[in-house]
Formats: C-alpha cells, sequence, structure tokens
C-alpha cells in the first residue's frame, strides 16, 4: 500500500508531461481570427480589384492583432512539415500579410510609405522583428526564403496574394488565405490584379500592355511553366478575360506580339486615412 501511495505523484507528473504538447490549441488554419480582422478593416475600391486599408482600425484592434501574430509565431518547424502544401502556403501568405500590417503600425500614423520604416543600410523588408517557425525572420524570409524557395510552391500567384502595404501592390484581400479555398483565392487574385486598370491595361491604339513591375522584378516566376505561364505573353494571354475590356482587346491579347511597358510603382501607404 505504501508503495503505491509514493508512485502516485511521479504517475500524475507523467501523465502531465504527456499531455503537456496535446494541451495546447490545434493551430486554426481556417485563420478565423485574421479573417475577422480583414472583413472589418478591409475596404474594397475599383469595382473590388483594389483595395485600402484602415490602419486606424487595425491600431484600435491590435491586441486581438497581436494574439494572432503570436498564434502564428507559436507554429514549430516540426508542426508546419506535418501540414500539407495548401495549409503550409495559406500560412505564409498570411503571416506575410498579417506581420506587414504589424510593422505599418509600428510607425503608423506618422509615415507615407513602408519605406519610411527602412534605414540607408537596411529595407524595412530585411528587419528582424518577429519568430516564425522557431526562427527570428523579416518579411523577405516569408517572400523569399520560404514562399519563393525553388521547389517549394513554385507559384507565381502568390504575387497577387503578398501585400506590401504599397499602393502599386496587388491588393490586402477582405479574408484570409486558408486551405480548403487557397486554389481559388489564387486565382481570383491574380485575375482581381489584372482587372484593376490602375495597375495593369491595354493601350490598344498604341498595342501596347501598361502593366505593373511586379511582371517586370518576377518575370522569371512567370516563366516556369505553372497552369500553362512559360512567358509572359502566355500569362497575359491566358488571363485576356480580365486584362481586356472589350472582345477585340482580349482576341488581341490573345494573339499576343504587344509591346510591354512597365508602369511607375506606387510606394505610398494604402491606406484609407479613416
Amino acid at each position: 500500500m505504501k508503495q503505491t501511495i509514493l508512485r502516485k505523484p511521479w504517475l500524475v507528473l507523467l501523465t502531465l508531461l504527456l499531455a503537456a504538447p496535446l494541451a495546447r490549441a490545434a493551430f486554426d488554419h481556417h485563420h478565423t481570427a485574421w479573417d475577422a480582422l480583414l472583413e472589418k478593416h478591409v475596404v474594397l475600391i475599383g469595382a473590388g480589384n483594389a483595395s485600402q486599408v484602415n490602419y486606424a482600425g487595425f491600431q484600435a484592434d491590435r491586441a486581438a492583432l497581436r494574439a494572432y501574430l503570436d498564434a502564428l509565431s507559436a507554429v514549430t518547424e516540426a508542426e508546419y512539415q506535418q501540414w500539407s502544401s495548401p495549409r503550409q502556403l495559406a500560412f505564409l501568405i498570411n503571416a506575410y500579410n498579417a506581420f506587414t500590417v504589424e510593422l505599418i503600425l509600428t510607425r503608423y500614423p506618422d509615415l507615407r510609405s513602408i519605406r519610411d520604416l527602412g534605414t540607408l543600410f537596411r529595407s524595412p523588408w530585411k528587419q528582424p522583428f518577429f519568430t516564425l517557425l522557431g526562427a527570428e525572420r523579416h518579411l523577405d524570409n516569408i517572400e523569399h526564403d520560404l514562399i519563393r524557395a525553388p521547389g517549394a510552391f513554385d507559384d507565381p500567384r502568390i504575387h497577387a496574394a503578398v501585400n506590401c502595404a504599397a499602393i502599386g501592390c496587388p491588393m490586402l484581400r477582405e479574408e484570409a488565405y486558408a486551405a480548403d479555398r487557397l486554389e481559388a483565392q489564387l486565382e481570383d487574385g491574380l485575375r482581381r490584379f489584372l482587372a484593376d486598370r490602375g495597375r495593369n491595361r491595354l493601350d490598344a491604339e498604341r498595342k501596347t500592355l501598361l502593366v505593373s513591375k511586379i511582371f517586370e522584378w518576377y518575370k522569371g516566376d512567370f516563366e516556369q511553366g505553372h497552369q500553362g505561364m512559360t512567358s509572359l505573353g502566355a500569362t497575359f494571354a491566358r488571363y485576356a478575360d480580365a486584362l481586356g475590356d472589350t472582345p477585340q482587346e482580349r482576341e488581341a491579347i490573345r494573339r499576343g506580339g504587344l509591346r510591354v511597358r512597365y508602369l511607375d510603382y506606387d510606394w505610398g501607404l494604402n491606406a484609407t486615412g479613416g
């Protein structure tokens, strides 16, 4: 009887140790908290093909944002590696966008551009300020070292999904990315970006496509063959319905042979001002 009593504390301790990893709630792959913040603070403009961000509203909900960021940071590398590819990519896109909002809030409203947060020697995208997958990270780590790593996802549509808080950037989506609808979201995101005439349009008279510098900076990503996109021309042809305004324009884009000119990039903050 005495021996049994002495063993009980050890059994309790062992049970607690074994149960500890299970005590933390499973990661929410629907990104419900981030989804709610986006629905509340992202304002659609331009017929729904662009958006502005109510950073003042995010600032008021800073505690909720930080709670979501903490949930992202709590994910371990081992846990991440067990996920499906769509879950991984949705996680990384949401992390990039949410930490970008947090970076803006570190000085908002006293900035006109995300570039105001950089220094002479380091861009804002290379400043470590958060932890992700067990390591100290900066935004470029997420985009270039994780999302764009060769063989990881190889999907150029991510360039219409990650948002750099600039007017020239593709819109911040009004909902969180989630694995169960990721394919549709990526497809919709690129179509909406190409349908945004402030960033992409056809000058039919001059037979010239005026497109975002994103297509110049990441041209190689759009030439890797994803869904038949082996060149910029093939990419624009695939999305001719979004890029052209009339049947004639769309047919001209599908035929190809158009000149391409890259528009100046607007680095102004994508804020509502509200």
